[in-house]
């Protein structure tokens, strides 16, 4: 199948709730060697242990590491005030002015009946991409799996689902047309991360970045085997804000909403 112009982003690593979650988790990302986009330019930012890809028209990774000791630095201030904020698995609730990447967090996790850290990683993503768009007209932001994206073209997203035989098979084919979109990842039985499901890739498409990462851990929470994919997705459709869910386990694929399954190039599915 001849995909549109554009990139395989990998999504890999994804970050569902944990027992013990940190503000950012941290795994090697060795698939960003296959990453290519067309036109537009790509450069990683680290700090302590966020770990962001980035592509945009230009480079300005000097004003993304900046906001992402901005909004790291939002998170980890909260953090020390309410501990319990870190660890609950359970929608947190705030009763006084927080920053708004702490209000996502807690609208994203009440949305979709899990704790605040679960929608974390795409949060980042979002308050990031949202900070460099007021530098640039496109941009795509990658944490772990989780992606931010506003490009005026169709991109493709490679969906790694682990030892699944459709993974980096198939891929998310988007269109954003210049709006803002969200797609973001989470499995079972990819990376360290505890999940309460044995999914091996769920994928949610929203505008918000941060929804999209607390809904793909709450639908992969109802995945236990192949026969719970139309389940979890039943799930799913009543979360507010979700616009399109794919859920793969084993060697079988679940989809709703606002999604366009395509082969990658290369592969055969």
């Amino acid at each position: 199948m001849t995909l549109t112009r554009n990139p395989y982003l990998v999504t890999r690593n994804p970050y569902p709730v944990t027992r013990n979650p940190e503000p950012i988790m941290y795994q090697k990302r060795s698939y960003r060697n296959t990453v290519c986009v067309n036109n537009l330019v790509s450069f990683q930012v680290a700090v302590k242990e966020t770990d962001l890809y980035i592509h945009s028209a230009k480079n300005l990774k000097h004003i993304a590491r900046e906001l992402t000791l901005q909004y790291r630095g939002y998170i980890e201030t909260y953090i020390k005030r309410y501990p319990e904020f870190k660890k609950t698995l359970q929608p947190w609730k705030i009763n006084e002015p927080v920053p708004n990447i702490i209000s996502d967090m807690t609208q994203a996790g009440e949305k979709a009946g899990v704790g605040p850290m679960a929608s974390v990683a795409g949060a980042i993503a979002e308050h990031v991409g949202i900070g460099i768009l007021g530098h640039t007209d496109e941009v795509i932001v990658e944490n772990g799996g989780d992606l931010f994206i506003k490009t005026y073209n169709p991109v493709t997203v490679g969906i790694f689902a682990g030892k699944s035989t459709l993974s980096m098979h198939i891929g998310l084919h988007v269109d954003p047309g210049g709006k803002q979109v969200a797609v973001c990842t989470s499995s079972g039985s990819v990376g360290h991360s505890f999940s309460m499901g044995k999914a091996d890739a769920v994928c949610v498409v929203s505008e918000s970045c941060s929804l999209a990462d607390a809904a793909a851990t709450s639908i992969g929470n109802h995945v236990m085997k192949k026969t719970d994919i139309q389940k979890a997705i039943d799930f799913g459709k009543t979360i507010e804000g979700v616009k399109g869910i794919a859920v793969i386990t084993d060697d079988k694929i679940g989809m709703w909403g606002d999604v366009k399954i395509v082969a990658l190039k290369g592969k055969k599915g």
